[in-house]
């Protein structure tokens, strides 16, 4: 069965899907949040086009009166932020603005020091730049409630922590430098280029990153306790400020449904309904390994892959060919190019280390028939 180009609602039997399997992992879930280890969810699934699976869990905070959470509702994704923002540079890629194999100093000629001239910005979104993850100076600047500038300053002057294509380090501040040459280049804030450039495009109007006038009181709130320390509300992840900064690398708020689309666009090669948001080849780099083999860390552009090696919160039962990426708030979102299948669980704590992910995504591997 060829995947259709636009997410419609269907049922599990319809595209070969065991609706007690997709119930299951509805049930792991519901089972968490009685055990309050979470106070909110989402999961979304689909193949082939159909939307087959679309509920929320428990509220929007954690508290009796709160406002459900449904299908709609909008989370902080953390790090499913990343391949958005590599999404961004592959729209210059294809636009002939940039070349993934540009030194960033090309385009950030400020960005020198030992061996930076030879980090290109494919290295920036594949983990093997050498950039750190953190800065180290990342807790004061967000205690001073820092501008997204000093943090761009803070990666651009920053050490390497080993020679570019050397090692793989999972890592945040060469994202950061990513995102740093769309703005450059397109003179546009980076939210304001992925709203006009790609949500728009698909229609994924629930998805920003920051808050982009949205209310906090609107948006699932990230912990299953509503007791914090000072220091949490005053920049930790529900804070005002740290939920409209928008970083690049975790700044990003979407919903189940929204995510399916850009994974459906995916799935479909760059295209959704009467859009071409992606070319073809841009489509099939981002989910193809970018780095060595000798490193036997296979990433995509942005995308992780099922066999990278920093988590495998997609479970054990997908093709080696799906992508996706998880969030440490609590998200895991991926597609299977084998199966059709993709899959978006949202949840507002990481319980367990990721085991919670890692079941729901087998579960939902499983309910595959035929």
């Amino acid at each position: 069965m060829n995947p259709t180009p636009v997410l419609t609602p269907g049922a599990p039997a319809d595209v070969d899907l065991s609706a007690s399997a997709l119930e299951d992992a509805a049930g792991l879930l519901t089972a968490a949040l009685d055990a309050s280890r979470i106070s909110a969810a989402s999961l979304t699934v689909a193949r082939h086009g159909r939307l087959v699976l679309s509920r929320g869990f428990g509220n929007q905070r954690p508290e009796p009166e709160a406002r459900p959470v449904d299908a709609e509702s909008i989370f902080l994704l953390a790090s499913i932020t990343k391949p958005v923002t590599a999404c961004a540079v592959m729209l210059l890629v294809d636009r002939g603005l940039v070349s993934l194999d540009d030194p960033v100093q090309l385009h950030l000629p400020e960005f020198r020091g030992w061996d930076k001239a030879r980090i290109r910005i494919r290295d920036t979104l594949s983990h093997i730049s050498g950039m750190p993850d953190m800065l180290p100076q990342n807790t004061r600047l967000r205690q001073t409630h820092a501008p997204i500038e000093r943090f761009v300053d803070g990666a651009i002057h920053t050490r390497l922590l080993y020679r570019p294509r050397t090692d793989f380090r999972y890592q945040s501040k060469g994202i950061l430098l990513a995102a740093a040459i769309v703005e450059r280049i397109t003179g546009m804030r980076l939210r304001d280029f992925e709203e006009r450039e790609i949500f728009g495009p698909l229609g994924m109007a629930d998805s920003f990153l920051g808050l982009q006038g949205r209310a906090i009181e609107d948006l699932v709130w990230c912990s299953s306790s509503m007791l914090q320390s000072p220091e949490a509300e005053h920049w930790g992840q529900n804070s005002p400020y740290w939920r409209d900064f928008g970083c690049p690398w975790g700044g990003m708020h979407s919903t189940g449904v929204d995510l399916s689309v850009l994974l459906c666009c995916m799935l479909n090669g760059g295209i959704y309904g009467d859009s071409r948001v992606f070319s073809r080849a841009a489509a099939a780099a981002m989910v193809s390994d970018q780095n060595p083999t000798r490193l036997d860390s296979p990433w995509g552009i942005g995308w992780a892959l099922r066999d990278s090696r920093v988590w495998s919160f997609f479970g054990e039962q997908v093709s080696p060919r799906t992508f996706g990426h998880v969030g440490a708030t609590g998200t895991v979102a991926w597609a299977d190019p084998e199966t059709g299948l993709s899959c978006v669980c949202l949840t507002n704590t990481m319980v367990e280390g990721g085991a919670l992910l890692r079941r729901v995504s087998n579960t939902v591997a499983a309910a595959v028939e035929g």
